[in-house]
């Protein structure tokens, strides 16, 4: 997952920052309201991580910016503030979940992969695709039964194909799921990972298709 963090606060930003990237996400972490609607708008996220207490802009501000662009970008309110009329206020707004502070990461993690299966479409908490198995609260790939052992880059590579099987992801927004921004990748590196999952989950299952991208599929097409 490629995550949007706005938090201004010195050092719990950067904690957040190091326990996503922990768990596999890709994080941009940015301090203030004005460059977080700015990426917001500009940037292909899975999610934001959004504090409301920000400077220059509030989060709820932002927020209803992004709403009124027609960004449909999945977002969880974190906060210090737990006043019944400040969730009212991120709930109208069209945020999609609310965390207050002080929180587990474990919490933090299980809400954000929650909304970000909930729109790409998955109802339930455990995805399949042929013999494969996705549990979008674990975070755990199974082939067959079996788990899969993954390194960070190709965890997120498959776990962006998985949440939107059937559907070709373009080069490009896989790059951007794998590496943070201002990081060095490109298709060579790409390719390198693909290959490496076609080894590991079935090289009929990771599709190419000529001069778009890929697509994971059941149906066995190459």
């Amino acid at each position: 997952m490629r995550i949007l963090l706005v938090e201004d606060d010195a050092d719990l930003g950067p904690a957040i920052a190091k326990a996503l990237r922990s768990e596999n996400c890709v994080v941009d972490l940015v301090t203030d309201g004005i460059d977080a609607e700015h990426l917001g708008d500009t940037e292909s996220y899975d999610a934001a991580v959004l504090d409301l207490g920000l400077p220059r802009r509030d989060g709820v501000s932002v927020l209803r910016a992004w709403r009124e662009a027609g960004h449909g970008l999945p977002v969880l309110i974190l906060t210090a503030r737990d006043g019944w009329s400040d969730k009212v206020a991120g709930f109208k707004a069209g945020a999609d979940d609310f965390l207050t502070k002080p929180f587990r990461i474990e919490e933090l993690m299980m809400r954000l992969r929650a909304i970000v299966r909930r729109a790409a479409g998955h109802a339930a908490t455990t995805i399949t695709c042929g013999p494969l198995s996705y549990d979008s609260q674990s975070g755990r790939f199974e082939r067959d039964g079996f788990p899969l052992r993954l390194t960070g880059l190709e965890w997120r590579v498959l776990s962006t194909l998985m949440l939107s099987k059937d559907t070709v992801i373009e080069r490009g927004a896989l790059i951007e799921r794998v590496y943070e921004m201002n990081a060095e990748g490109d298709s060579n590196s790409l390719e390198v990972i693909i290959g490496r999952l076609r080894r590991k989950v079935g090289a009929e299952l990771i599709e190419t298709v000529r001069g778009r991208g890929y697509r994971l599929t059941a149906e066995g097409r190459r």
